[in-house]
């Protein structure tokens, strides 16, 4: 018989599975389920993107595309950051089109890195950088981010972590699972760290269109940053396109170029049909965008509040689409609480522990879920001895009545509702969908 156990590589042996499908796997075939845990957009991808697609399949566009992907999409990709994000790539020689982001976070590793290379990956975050990093025969350095910084990485903690072997910083910002940002001020301070090493960043900007107060900054704008810095993006969640599986990496003309020598035996292209389907979501998708993060938005407030509500302590989220509360109050491990609370209560949530130090004590829930299925997972009782729920509130004003297009922080409605019997509640409102104030209240 074969021993499979010496044969397979034991560095892939030694991966740890995702602690995020888990909880998608045990939800599959649960009646009355409803999924907190998975990071992707409840939206369709917007009608003009996915015709897009099917009139390139229709006209018969099926062949290879060039290995660096088609041309007029890296123009519309070079387009597109320039309009959205000034900075600057030139379509031919600094833009590789990938299967997804991750793919081109994986060339990026595999392109940069020697065996014993360190790379400084800030924690919590995405599951993938670690593993990527060991697959590339690189050793990850796991940096602790903290709530009273916002989650942010600060210079003090960069420089810390530097040390000769030192090749490469990750920046997931805006960050999964935190939702933590990092503004202007807070990139120079990491620069000013930078300066003077020949250490490379390697920006994580899947979630960039994704901030809620100020627009995305990145590494790649600040002065002598750029030609240090590789961006990675894609399609899955600005334009709800995961299932297209399809991204870009931005970069120096010499690593683009190694990349794409990789890219190119292991994949050949990106998938053309997607690739079509994206000029499209990058020339005229900016009013989708815009659509879906104003929904986000209002999920994201109802959500923070509905949390706080409960008792349960939450970091305000101003990128990406995810929730981190914390449940240290509940005595239980983040597993433990997300275990429990999927078999009572029929909700997954993801464990903090998941995604790397200092998720410990949270867990992930996302706000990429209909306001239908946030109301109904608040209902669900969170913690022991809970004597109140958080009930969602959807109601429209008369005319004359309590706003005028612009909506207040509290009122006290007469609320109609399922579970809400025509009384008078104070709500919490958290934004207005078309005429329609959306708010949540206590129900003691």
């Amino acid at each position: 018989m074969m021993d499979y156990g010496k044969i397979m590589c034991r560095r892939v042996q030694d991966i740890q599975p995702s602690g995020i499908r888990k909880y998608f796997d045990l939800l599959q075939g649960m009646e009355g389920g409803i999924s907190l845990g998975i990071g992707e957009p409840d939206f369709q991808t917007p009608w003009h993107i996915r015709d897009a697609g099917i009139f390139s399949l229709e006209k018969g566009f099926t062949k290879y595309t060039p290995n660096a992907g088609l041309s007029d999409l890296r123009g519309a990709i070079s387009r597109y950051l320039k309009r959205r994000f000034d900075l600057e790539y030139a379509a031919v020689g600094q833009i590789l089109v990938t299967v997804g982001g991750s793919e081109g976070l994986d060339l990026t590793f595999r392109t940069l890195l020697e065996p014993g290379d360190e790379v400084i990956i800030p924690t919590p975050s995405f599951v993938c950088y670690g593993p990527l990093v060991s697959m590339a025969h690189a050793v990850p350095v796991l940096v602790e981010t903290k709530e009273e910084h916002e989650f942010r990485l600060t210079p003090e903690e960069l420089r810390r972590a530097i040390t000769p072997r030192t090749k490469a910083l990750v920046l997931p910002f805006p960050c999964n699972p935190t939702g933590g940002v990092m503004g202007r001020a807070d990139l120079e301070a990491l620069a000013d760290v930078l300066r003077g090493t020949d250490i490379m960043v390697i920006s994580d900007e899947i979630y960039a269109e994704l901030t809620y107060g100020g627009r995305h900054v990145s590494m790649a704008n600040l002065p002598d940053m750029y030609e240090r810095t590789v961006v990675v993006n894609g399609f899955s969640k600005a334009y709800s396109m995961t299932g297209w599986r399809l991204g870009y990496v931005c970069g120096p003309k010499p690593i683009i170029s190694a990349m794409t020598k990789l890219h190119q035996y292991g994949i050949m292209s990106a998938p053309t049909t997607s690739q079509y389907a994206a000029i499209e979501a990058l020339d005229h998708g900016d009013g989708d965008i815009e659509a879906m993060r104003e929904e986000y938005d209002g999920r994201r407030r109802f959500l923070v509040e509905g949390f706080r509500r409960l008792g349960l302590s939450c970091f305000e989220p101003l990128g990406a689409f995810y929730t981190f509360p914390c449940i240290k109050s509940t005595g239980l491990t983040s597993e433990q609480f997300c275990d429990r609370f999927l078999a009572a209560e029929k909700v997954a949530v993801i464990p903090g522990s998941a995604f790397g130090p200092g998720g410990e004590g949270y867990v992930r829930a996302t706000y990429a879920a209909s306001m239908h299925d946030l109301g109904e997972a608040l209902e669900r009782r969170w913690l022991e001895g809970q004597t109140g729920r958080v009930l969602p509130v959807l109601f429209e004003e008369e005319k004359g009545g309590l706003w005028q297009g612009h909506a207040p922080s509290y009122a006290l409605v007469r609320a109609q509702g399922e579970n809400l019997h025509n009384r008078l509640l104070d709500v919490k409102i958290t934004g207005v969908e078309g005429n329609v104030l959306v708010g949540v209240a206590v129900d003691g």
